[in-house]
């Protein structure tokens, strides 16, 4: 008689022929040719380790509890924005002339973000670490209505004390302060526990994002909430790339960032607010939305001349909505185009739309840096360089040990774009991120002048130095830009 081990075993290697015949009917439904031809090597090669990741990673959508919660609120947001629309006080904010030139792109992310173009804005860039900080603090404590703060890294330490105390103040003088932080990215850091503490002993209502033991809203546990933004009284805002943590990240070695956020004035701080509130809703269920109530009514306040809009992207929407918005604005380069990103590893799409306006004579310049802090990341964006460098795109290297954490993208003399998002695929298709454009060359004169400090701090990538590299580096970039599709 046969043992059962022996039927056990034969059922096995049976399944394991059978898995990767069976998911080639699965896996590449809907999902990029690059992705999926990476998900099939895997599982091709290693059959059951192949798919039980696909099982734990493989969907880049968050639950869909929360995809319908997303899209309640943008039917919400269309609505709302329509009836403002009607008000003849308010409608040469929400409604103004849009010149030809930006049409395509404010339709574009209005069409995936239900958020419009709005005017009269003001837009301040801050590139100094500890001034972002101070200014953050006082705003919070000139507070009157709330206050409202989303970080995914949020640690109380030496650097962030001041604007810890002020939102403890605010709290102290009545003014509702509400916080969202994202879990994982905070929890490495050994003050987590008691910058948690410190906020519930405080008063301020404090919540995770996407935590990972609510058993009624699985989610893919690497589907993180990118965003950082912060919101005054619905009068000002801030956004960009820092994080709520001391510079150096509390790291053992010498490696520290260097960031750009954007203090925003006018009805463009609704827009980020909304970006916070929908995010408030889906964590807590609570909608800030009563417009009985003058704590939480949006303000619409004028407060500068620049054109800006705001859009929401990640997982909870359908499309990915940075990438589809970074690929037009690429395409529409006339003369200049400079890239600031620490993790550049563009999809195909995006790629081409770069090389390409280099090969038509745009200026093309990315700041990348030469001290890494995610070994993957690192070899998969320089496997990139080649190929970018060959087409006459200029890469200019950072200088360690200062990694430079700067989102943002200049098109020609009147297009900026600043958020918390990275070219990478992470951040394309998993991360929640926020991108504010502007549409205004004054505050592209002011990216540009952020961009000269950098370039006095970076040296230029030769296409001779880096073809001179080890071959064990290259090794290492093909294999890891093998893997980064890998959703």
């Amino acid at each position: 008689m046969t043992p059962v081990w022996t039927w056990i075993a034969l059922a096995l290697t049976i399944l394991t022929w059978i898995i990767p015949f069976v998911m080639l009917f699965i896996v590449p439904a809907n999902r990029k040719p690059s992705s999926a031809t990476a998900w099939m090597l895997l599982i091709f090669a290693f059959p059951w380790p192949g798919l039980i990741l696909f099982l734990l990673l493989g969907s880049p959508k968050l639950s869909s509890r929360r995809l319908a919660m997303q899209k309640e609120i943008n039917r919400y947001l269309t609505e709302l924005v329509a009836r403002a629309q009607a008000n003849p006080q308010v409608r040469p904010l929400l409604a103004p002339d849009i010149p030809g030139r930006y049409r395509p792109f404010v339709d574009l992310s209005a069409a995936l973000g239900a958020l419009p173009a709005t005017a009269e804005n003001g837009v301040e860039i801050l590139t100094n670490y500890d001034d972002i900080l101070a200014r953050i603090a006082a705003d919070i404590d000139a507070a009157r209505r709330f206050v409202h703060v989303q970080f995914y890294i949020l640690i109380a330490d030496a650097a962030t004390e001041e604007c810890f105390r002020a939102m403890e103040r605010a709290v102290a003088r009545g003014v509702p302060v509400r916080v969202l932080y994202d879990p994982v990215g905070s929890r490495k850091y050994p003050p987590y526990r008691a910058t948690l503490r410190r906020m519930q002993a405080a008063g301020i209502s404090a919540y995770p994002m996407l935590p990972l033991y609510r058993l009624d809203d699985v989610n893919r546990p690497d589907l993180r909430n990118h965003r950082k933004i912060v919101v005054i009284d619905g009068e000002i805002a801030y956004t960009g790339s820092l994080n709520l943590i001391h510079r150096a990240y509390h790291r053992r070695d010498n490696l520290y960032y260097d960031e750009l956020m954007a203090r925003v004035c006018g009805p463009a701080v609704d827009a980020l607010d909304a970006v916070f509130r929908t995010d408030w809703y889906s964590e807590t269920g609570q909608r800030l939305t009563d417009p009985d109530d003058p704590l939480s009514a949006i303000a619409f306040v004028p407060g500068g001349s620049s054109l800006c809009q705001v859009l929401p992207s990640g997982s909870g929407f359908e499309r990915e909505n940075n990438l589809r918005l970074f690929v037009d604005l690429v395409h529409a380069a006339r003369e200049k185009l400079v890239i600031c990103n620490p993790y550049f590893v563009p999809d195909e799409a995006l790629m081409m739309a770069v090389i390409s306006a280099a090969l038509r004579g745009v200026e093309v310049t990315i700041f990348n840096s030469e001290a890494r802090d995610q070994f993957l990341v690192a070899y998969a964006q320089r496997s990139y360089y080649e190929e970018l460098l060959r087409a006459g795109v200029k890469v200019r290297l950072y200088r360690a040990p200062i990694l430079l954490h700067t989102k943002t993208i200049t098109i020609d003399d009147d297009i900026a774009v600043i958020g918390s998002s990275n070219m990478d695929m992470r951040s394309f298709a998993l991360n929640l991120e926020v991108t504010l454009l502007c549409y205004d060359p004054r505050v592209v004169a002011d990216l540009r002048r952020a961009e000269a400090a950098y370039a006095a701090r970076s040296r230029e990538l030769t296409l001779d130095e880096w073809r001179q590299r080890p071959l064990h580096k290259r090794l290492f970039e093909n294999l890891t830009r093998l893997m980064s599709p890998l959703l």
